[in-house]
């Protein structure tokens, strides 16, 4: 009988923790608009995932990326396009959604130009990639 006790708490603690542990990795991007970078990952054919850091902003509580030549390339190159996997503060999302937003690179330039003080020389260069973060369901 205390054997048996014993084994249900235990199971109701493993249930307890991957519930807690799956709270924890909600999608918040109002948690992170001081992030300083995200780790997008790619797959290219032929090849290994690869992890790339760029730096993130916050815009109306989504999570956008501005995108340079080499990563628009790895973007492009994706075997899983449009989805990546995405690493910020701590946190792994194995499946999210990248969707080109246009209409918001103007917004995403001047939050990234208010977070990061050396971007009066890197918003020069060629971003020609803005890109939605949604995690899918």
């Amino acid at each position: 009988m205390r054997r048996m006790r014993l084994a249900t708490w235990t199971v109701a603690l493993v249930l307890l923790g991957s519930l807690v542990a799956g709270a924890d990795s909600a999608w918040t991007p109002a948690a992170w608009k001081d992030e300083d970078t995200v780790e997008l990952r790619t797959i290219a054919a032929g090849e290994d995932s690869h992890w790339f850091k760029v730096w993130v902003a916050v815009v109306d509580d989504q999570l956008y990326v501005r995108l340079g030549r080499r990563a628009v390339d790895r973007i492009e190159g994706n075997t899983a396009k449009p989805v990546v996997g995405v690493r910020i503060a701590g946190h792994e999302f194995e499946r999210v959604r990248g969707t080109a937003a246009p209409e918001m690179a103007e917004r995403v330039a001047e939050e990234i130009a208010r977070k990061y003080w050396s971007d009066v020389l890197i918003r020069h260069v060629a971003h020609p990639l803005t890109l939605r973060l949604v995690p899918e369901a």
